[in-house]
């Protein structure tokens, strides 16, 4: 560029003197030509086979590396990628050598092909930039959050509190049979069976154990109020990742585990089965559920579950609502279920509600926000409040606190023998 603004100059001024410079005037346009065709033939690349690594799957809310390399990549080359809807990731990419790293992040799950990317760089005298698009063939599947799962957190927690702390405490303590032992010295009287002690003619005592194979639903409302975003992943997401965190810990605690998903219909519903085997069911099904942008039909869905549900059961319901009163249909049947089951009910908390009436507003829009957001809080409070009136069991927490609230409540109701 600034050769050709130097040339541009000298023509003007051959102009302006005439005579014997003008004549001359052409020459500077002839030398950059030349200059033009020998930075053409020195930086243009004919082919520019691009080589890319990207593992196949990926976590929904989790880093993933794009590593890229391009063998006799000009200097100063840089790229820009069209990501696909279900990624983020930086707008420009500069090469290190030949090779380039690109760290994206998973916000949406689904199975996502990148199609083009566009490099860029300037010639060897800087005279020409070049932005070639090329074809980019590349796919990755982003599957719901079982990070929790795999590292065996909970499954030591699960076997911890449920068959190491419960069944080494005193014995007498849950409703099952489980075995017929000598009474020793230290154990509970109320244990003895009197019975088989005469029959024996000896003191024997039943031990009893927390009941297995309760039924456990986990409800997921996918209407439009779960696609807000909270800490960059779509309520859903949060959703997905505590129930799947559930089933687990469900089929580690010997009990049956279905799900039920609704918006403004009932949608799926598969029948609850032993743990292990409704996780990879649930799993599957979870990573093909679509986003959707319909209005949540709390009292269809509600009723239909309760009529696809006569025993009693652990109903596990992840929701969202507006206020109190958009909420009121939701209240009225929530009461009518928890009639008849045990109900969770699991609200995630948006950080950025909470951040803002912790901030002194410095002007009138930021007051007016100060007094949506206390009110937005309130009304929540209310209806969380009134749920809890009727029996409900409340996990609200932050996204980041979801999974080991609702573990813990499932737990806790585990040990107290609630279902």
């Amino acid at each position: 560029m600034g050769i050709a603004v130097a040339v541009l100059v000298l023509t003007l001024i051959a102009a302006v003197i005439g005579g014997p410079a003008r004549d001359i005037a052409p020459l500077p346009w002839a030398v950059l030509a030349l200059l033009a065709a020998g930075d053409l033939v020195l930086s243009m690349r004919r082919r520019m086979p691009l080589e890319h690594k990207l593992p196949p799957e990926v976590f929904v809310g989790e880093d993933v590396a794009l590593e890229l390399r391009l063998p006799d990549a000009p200097p100063g080359l840089g790229l820009r990628i069209a990501w696909p809807e279900g990624l983020t990731g930086p707008d420009d990419v500069d090469f290190t050598g030949d090779a380039a790293r690109v760290t994206c992040r998973a916000t949406r799950r689904g199975t996502w092909a990148f199609t083009e990317l566009w490099l860029h760089w300037v010639s060897r005298l800087k005279l020409f930039e070049f932005v070639p698009k090329l074809r980019f063939e590349a796919e990755i599947r982003v599957v719901p959050n079982i990070r929790l799962v795999q590292s065996g957190q909970i499954t030591t927690t699960v076997v911890s509190t449920l068959f190491g702390v419960k069944e080494n405490r005193a014995i007498g303590e849950g409703s099952e049979f489980h075995q017929l032992r000598d009474f020793v010295s230290g154990m509970d009287v109320k244990t003895i069976d009197w019975k088989r002690s005469a029959r024996k003619r000896a003191l024997v005592a039943k031990e009893l154990r927390a009941e297995r194979n309760h039924h456990v639903i986990l409800a997921i409302d996918n209407g439009y109020l779960m696609r807000e975003e909270i800490a960059g992943l779509p309520k859903i997401d949060h959703a997905v990742t505590a129930a799947l965190a559930t089933a687990w810990a469900a089929a580690i605690g010997g009990d049956l585990v279905g799900h039920y998903s609704y918006d403004v219909q009932p949608r799926a519903f598969a029948k609850p089965e032993p743990g292990r085997t409704a996780f990879a069911r649930l799993r599957s099904w979870t990573a093909e559920l679509d986003y959707v942008s319909r209005e949540t039909n709390h009292t269809l869905a509600l009723t239909e579950l309760n009529a696809r549900t006569p025993k009693r059961s652990l109903i596990i319901i992840f929701t969202d609502f507006v206020d109190s009163n958009s909420a009121e249909l939701l209240i009225e049947n929530i009461g009518i279920l928890a009639k008849r089951h045990l109900l969770i009910f699991v609200a995630i908390r948006d950080p950025e509600v909470e951040a803002l009436v912790e901030q002194a507003p410095d002007h009138m829009d930021g007051v007016a926000t100060l007094v949506a957001a206390n009110q937005t809080i309130s009304e929540r409070r209310l209806v969380l409040e009134r749920l809890s009136r009727l029996g409900v069991t409340i996990v609200d927490a932050k996204p980041g606190q979801v999974t080991s609230r609702l573990i813990s409540a499932y737990l806790e109701i585990k040990a107290r023998e609630l279902i």
